[in-house]
């Protein structure tokens, strides 16, 4: 049995998840023959499961999205080190009930990735998802030696209200060590920088942004890319409208234009990463989740993207999940047999999350029953 789940959110993390699945099934088949490989789609968890998979925890001190010092971690094993840029940049990082929609800054990424490279990384997986940003990853190049000026010369304020003011951008002071690394943009998400399906109006009300702060970063955001165009050239423009420029606020596009990052699905790279393959070749049934399967699952999403790679290999798959919305065929298509879902045995969904783990591992106890009796 492989656990490859994905973390419950607000619940249990992707490590929490298998050590609880694997108590179910043992529960039922006390000898049963259990590998877990935590997973992660390049969003919050990313690290942990990195570390999970035995990369090194490595800790550095940070500027948060509000200014404030924090403590944020990256994996680093072999020379590949693995970010999550919501470490140092993301909701998580914010004060209950706290939102900066304007100013939120990414600098204190740019302070990872540097982090990253004074340890020696020479291939980096920048996971990007889960940011209280919207600054077109303005922050982090900061933080890697660009320039970006106001009229006056005078570095432009923190956060996508800040480009507004921006004047000029100067890329050429820029972390020299990043042209010799191999960038590795990680991310579910595949939206352009601006417009409709834009960073701002997708997810800048899920950061406390209101109709006129959407309308405010768009417009900063356009102005960032035609400032950037004058800067570098024509690529700058291009680039805005690449499939993930418009991921964490933006900070794609930054990663992709000033990084020189290439765009790959979070869950293949992970995959990847954690050495996924390896441990799929001894696996007869594969057992995978996260906190709802739903329709969201199914464009890029870690259970998706487990399912996808184990059905290559003629592998079954089960899903555990808090909830589930899927028809039966929706899964089926994704290459998942059948899903178990708390709700089924709790339907409050307050107790369902105070209560998961006895609950997954009473999920788990069922699934030994179906599939190993």
């Amino acid at each position: 049995m492989l656990i490859a789940a994905d973390k419950f959110k607000g619940s249990l993390t992707a490590v929490q998840v298998a050590e609880r699945v694997t108590a179910g099934l043992r529960r039922i088949v006390p000898g049963v023959a259990v590998e877990t490989l935590p997973v992660a789609d390049g969003g919050d968890g990313t690290v942990a499961a990195a570390v999970a998979a035995g990369f090194q925890r490595r800790e550095v001190r940070v500027t948060g999205p509000l200014g404030d010092e924090l403590t944020a971690a990256f994996a680093l094993r072999d020379g590949t080190a693995v970010i999550e840029m919501a470490e140092a940049s993301g909701l998580q990082c914010l004060p209950d009930g706290v939102f900066a929609p304007l100013t939120a800054t990414t600098y204190g990424s740019g302070e990872l990735l540097r982090a990253a490279l004074d340890a020696g990384a020479r291939v980096i997986v920048f996971g990007v998802g889960g940011s209280a940003t919207t600054d077109g990853g303005a922050g982090m190049l900061a933080a890697l030696g660009a320039r970006f000026l106001d009229a006056a010369g005078q570095p432009v304020g923190p956060g996508g209200g800040g480009l507004r003011d921006l004047a000029t951008a100067d890329l050429s002071g820029l972390d020299g060590r990043l042209a010799r690394t191999e960038i590795v943009l990680a991310s579910d998400v595949d939206n352009p920088l601006t417009g409709p399906k834009g960073a701002p109006a997708v997810y800048g009300p899920q950061k406390g942004a209101s109709p006129e702060d959407v309308a405010t970063l768009d417009a900063a955001l356009a102005h960032y890319a035609t400032v950037l165009e004058a800067a570098i050239g024509s690529r700058a423009a291009d680039l805005a409208l690449s499939p993930g420029a418009g991921a964490a606020g933006g900070i794609g596009y930054g990663a992709l234009v000033g990084l020189g990052a290439g765009f790959r699905p979070g869950i293949e790279v992970m995959l990847d990463v954690l050495g996924f393959a390896d441990a799929l070749s001894r696996a007869t049934l594969v057992i995978t989740g996260e906190g709802s399967l739903d329709e969201q699952t199914l464009h890029g999403k870690a259970p998706a993207g487990v399912a996808a790679a184990a059905r290559a290999r003629h592998i079954e798959v089960i899903a555990v999940c808090g909830r589930l919305t899927l028809p039966p065929e929706a899964l089926g298509r994704a290459g998942i047999r059948r899903a178990y879902a708390l709700s089924g045995l709790e339907p409050d969904p307050a107790v369902s999350m105070a209560q998961a783990g006895p609950l997954l591992e009473r999920l788990a106890a069922e699934i030994a029953r179906d599939f190993l009796l």
